[in-house]
């Protein structure tokens, strides 16, 4: 796949209700909403910009030198809103994979942003994106991790079969922590965001349910740590701190 045929969007909006304002919260010196920006350009798989429906967000992403674009206020998700960014920036269709990097990851390593694309290249996943195994206990039984269950296809490689908040699969053997990272072809997104929500997506309260109870087929690349999703005034104060120890990539 070439830098050309791939776009990554970072979608962000400030109507955060746990941490208001999270995107142009400070974290090594800079917005988050530009530290995810920065990272996804050192993973060098092709264009990035910001989506976001805040100008404040979109100056501060252009201040520091990067992409932004304007999309609607109303959108009920990220995938609704980088549909809508990538028909501004991409009108003729010349892009055919999408990359959906949260806003909320300043700690995501531009080579787990690499790895989410590499399933792709298997002509028969519509949508790829990463786990890693689980190493904490407790972990194991907390549904704010979500697992992924799903079956080897290749080395560091999964066909998902599920996506829980539940402990699973159960028996011997490592669980996976899914990481919410999405990389997709351009019409299997044009296709999701055409879907209505799902019963397993509206019960177990996982947008990508609705892909699999649709048919489509999402692969899964394994990395070897989960990037800290800041959520809370204590998970920003974590992601000060882990920039601070970190020297670069």
């Amino acid at each position: 796949m070439s830098p050309t045929s791939t776009l990554v969007l970072v979608p962000a909006r400030m109507a955060a209700s746990r941490l208001p304002g999270k995107p142009l919260a400070d974290v090594g010196g800079r917005p988050m909403i530009v530290e995810v920006a920065r990272r996804a350009v050192a993973a060098r798989i092709g264009r990035v910009a910001v989506a976001t429906d805040t100008q404040e967000i979109a100056d501060a992403v252009r201040a520091a030198g990067y992409e932004a674009v304007m999309t609607r206020a109303d959108h009920p998700s990220g995938s609704d809103r980088i549909h809508e960014a990538l028909g501004v920036l991409d009108p003729a269709g010349a892009v055919e994979i999408v990359v959906n990097v949260q806003g909320d990851l300043p700690t995501i390593a531009p080579e787990a942003i690499r790895r989410a694309v590499l399933p792709l290249e298997n002509a028969q996943a519509d949508m790829a994106t990463l786990a890693a195994q689980i190493r904490e206990a407790d972990e194991r039984t907390d549904p704010n991790v979500v697992k992924v269950v799903g079956s080897p296809i290749g080395p560091q490689l999964l066909r998902a079969l599920y996506f829980t908040r539940a402990t699973a699969p159960y028996g011997d053997g490592p669980l996976y922590h899914h990481i919410g990272l999405y990389a997709y072809r351009r019409r299997a997104l044009e296709r999701f965001v055409s879907l209505p929500p799902s019963p397993l997506e509206q019960r177990e309260k996982l947008e990508q349910l609705r892909a699999l109870e649709a048919g489509m087929r999402i692969d899964v690349a394994i990395v070897d740590t989960v990037p800290l999703g800041v959520d809370t005034p204590a998970h920003l104060e974590r992601a000060r701190a882990i920039l601070a120890e970190e020297n670069g990539f």
